[in-house]
């Protein structure tokens, strides 16, 4: 327990003191994309309007009456397909949980300057399309294709590179029976914000990879090496060094907080007694196997309870009963544990560019 009984400074209520400077770039970003209110994790599925966005250059305007999905480079068949024609294939539906891998940045020390994200780029949804795998048999793979390449209609200027968001899945995952080319949301038609008419779902991966407004699909023999799969997305500690692929999401967990916020602060006031907390965790490709909780900062730790997974690719619930008593100001940590032997680590991952920060969240309260 922390010694003063009173409400701290302004921060962002998480225990970690973000870079206060906060540049006008930063701010445009910000106010254009979008986090999940940490409250929202109550939902099993997301509710379309509360999952989280992120834009990279502008939502396009996209005529669905006149799109078209072109399937081409190293494939024996070429194909273009409207979205009445790809509906008419096999449709699967399936529950996706997705984070940016740049979720946390703004908590790092020092903080990359990119989208600010602090907690709460995440979301899971019921996606629902046609099987990736399908088409790319269809279209017949050419010998020797090593890549399959999304070509998004969103274009921009990124590193000094005018560009279409592209980047590419090695063969291998791009087979994967999962994969989805999605054109509905929690049963409904993609929303322009989320990729209509037609996205990418690649299950158990960070959203870099789930490629919005979908318009060509390129096998290649030779691995892409566009910005956004050579640069961007890049595990460094500089950002000349090439470093290492974001891939898979890595394990986490999140502490919907208890009690009520104070505005400015967000930081959380409850009532001294019995308080339930509770959360989600999720892994990329992994199942969650235990969920610790902490009530004096990560010094002692105890189990949750975890609920059963509600499917292969979604995150699962989690809860505690806090003895919030005596009164005084506590933070709150929760960490998760998953199949593949993998833990959050109680410090940052810090990145050259703010990727997979997946430090346990910290979380203020005030218990009267």
């Amino acid at each position: 327990m922390l010694s003063e009984p009173v409400l701290p400074t302004v921060g962002d209520g998480s225990g970690i003191e973000p870079d206060r400077r906060i540049y006008p770039e930063e701010l445009q970003l910000a106010l254009r994309n979008k986090a999940l209110p940490l409250e929202g994790l109550h939902y099993d599925v997301t509710p379309t309007g509360l999952h989280y966005t992120l834009i990279h250059y502008d939502i396009p305007a996209v005529d669905v009456t006149t799109w078209h999905l072109e399937v081409g480079g190293q494939v024996h068949t070429k194909l273009s397909l409207t979205l009445e024609e790809l509906q008419q294939r096999l449709v699967q539906t399936l529950r996706v949980t997705l984070e940016c891998a740049g979720d946390g940045r703004a908590l790092l020390h020092p903080r990359p300057l990119s989208q600010p994200w602090l907690t709460g780029a995440v979301g899971t949804a019921e996606w629902s399309g046609t099987p990736l795998r399908l088409l790319l048999e269809e279209a017949g793979i050419g010998e020797g294709v090593s890549e399959i390449l999304f070509t998004g209609l969103d274009r921009g200027i990124e590193g000094g590179v005018e560009q279409d968001y592209q980047r590419s899945l090695p063969l291998s995952v791009a087979l994967h029976d999962d994969v989805l080319l999605a054109w509905a949301m929690n049963g409904a038609p993609l929303e322009p914000q989320h990729g209509s008419p037609v996205r990418v779902i690649v299950p158990g991966w960070y959203g870099m990879a789930h490629i919005k407004w979908l318009r060509a699909i390129t096998a290649l023999l030779t691995p892409f090496a566009g910005y956004q799969q050579a640069v961007a997305y890049r595990y460094s500690q500089s950002r000349e060094q090439p470093g290492k692929p974001v891939t898979l999401m890595r394990v986490r967990a999140l502490l919907i907080p208890p009690g009520i916020p104070d505005f400015l602060t967000r930081v959380r006031v409850v009532q001294h007694g019995s308080v339930e907390l509770r959360g989600r965790a999720w892994s990329g490709r992994a199942t969650i196997t235990h969920v610790e909780v902490s009530c004096d900062g990560g010094s002692t730790w105890a189990l949750a309870e975890i609920g059963e997974p509600q499917g292969a690719y979604s995150w699962q619930s989690w809860w505690y009963l806090w003895d919030a008593s005596p009164p005084g100001t506590y933070e709150l940590c929760c960490r998760a544990h998953d199949s593949a032997g993998n833990v959050q680590p109680l410090e940052q991952h810090w990145t050259a560019r703010g990727m997979g920060n997946n430090a346990v969240q910290r979380v203020r309260v005030l218990v009267m």
